[in-house]
């Protein structure tokens, strides 16, 4: 207390000055003693040399704290093979006690206001061997400097941790960023994102992916829109090439389409004409994939105007060369 006493015997200091220099050094009094009891508490061993503990944290975040209670990463606060336990808040905000002595926001780390790489790598020391983040070193959103704090808070009970929770708070969130991609969820045909059916993580998984455009996967490395549509997955006997080689993009325009079943094209024929035109065959391995007889397939006919009519299994079948059943 004598900071106290030599802060409150300045004389010539301005009164309102001096009233706040005292209560400034004895709010910093009572936090230090606030520290020392709380690692005098029975239970709680000493922190090591640098470290408060969380229950000095406690002091002046009571709010934060009590909310990191019902936080999934509550579990670094007493998991001992960890090496935090009673030190959670400075596995992420590093050493405490300086800041519990001076009470300045210098004295401390604040994840969200570093770089996105060094925000990064205090959420990797523990999340970087979990399959989930696996590629988020690799990822567009790591390269593209957007850390885990913009999507994720620490302190708040949610489901991930994800600032807002629920399908329709995570759509609004991924929109933030991704307005042309929103936009597109606003036509006529497209999976039912604003209705909150369905969220941007059930396809794209923002940690990364082996696939492009950080598409989720199903069994092992395929696109993730088997999860949903598995009976167009196949194995199949025939396949359809551009299923196995282009995806299902080839066709489809996944996040929304003026035409129906979300399709390329207002017409089924002229996609379908995007490879099977009547140009001359390359060689006859390739004659059934590269050019269409005019003669057969007179396209000024009504009865050729959809390739669907006969071409009934487009994504792949098991008995017909031809896709025809």
């Amino acid at each position: 207390m004598s900071r106290v006493r030599q802060t409150l015997n300045v004389r010539h200091v301005h009164p309102p000055t001096r009233r706040l220099l005292a209560a400034r050094t004895i709010s910093c009094a009572l936090l230090s003693l606030a520290v020392a009891a709380a690692q005098e508490k029975p239970g709680n061993p000493t922190p090591p040399a640098g470290y408060a503990g969380s229950e000095a944290c406690q002091v002046c975040h009571e709010d934060i704290y009590k909310a990191f209670q019902k936080s999934p990463h509550q579990l670094v606060e007493t998991d001992k093979k960890r090496g935090w336990e009673n030190r959670a808040c400075e596995s992420c905000h590093g050493p405490g006690a300086k800041h519990a002595e001076s009470v300045s926001a210098a004295d401390i780390r604040q994840p969200a206001k570093l770089a996105a790489a060094e925000a990064d790598r205090i959420c990797l020391t523990c999340h970087q061997n979990q399959p989930t983040h696996a590629g988020r070193i690799d990822s567009s959103h790591a390269k593209n400097q957007v850390s885990c704090v913009a999507c994720h808070t620490v302190h708040k009970n949610g489901p991930n941790g994800l600032v807002p929770h629920g399908a329709a708070a995570v759509n609004a969130q991924c929109a933030g960023c991704h307005t042309d991609v929103w936009a597109s969820f606003q036509r006529p045909y497209r999976h039912k994102l604003p209705e909150g059916a369905m969220s941007c993580v059930n396809c794209h998984n923002p940690h990364g992916s082996v696939l492009p455009g950080q598409m989720q996967t199903a069994r092992a490395n395929e696109p993730g829109c088997f999860n949903c549509h598995g009976d167009k997955a196949g194995p199949f006997v025939f396949e359809h090439a551009p299923v196995r080689l282009e995806g299902c993009q080839a066709c489809h325009e996944p996040h929304g389409s003026a035409n129906p079943r979300m399709l390329t094209r207002h017409e089924v024929r002229f996609v379908c004409l995007e490879c099977h035109a009547n140009l001359p065959s390359l060689s006859p391995a390739n004659a059934a994939l590269g050019s269409v007889p005019p003669a057969f397939h007179d396209l000024r006919s009504p009865r050729f105007a959809n390739c669907t009519v006969c071409h009934q299994k487009v994504h792949g079948s098991w008995v017909d060369r031809e896709l025809l059943k």
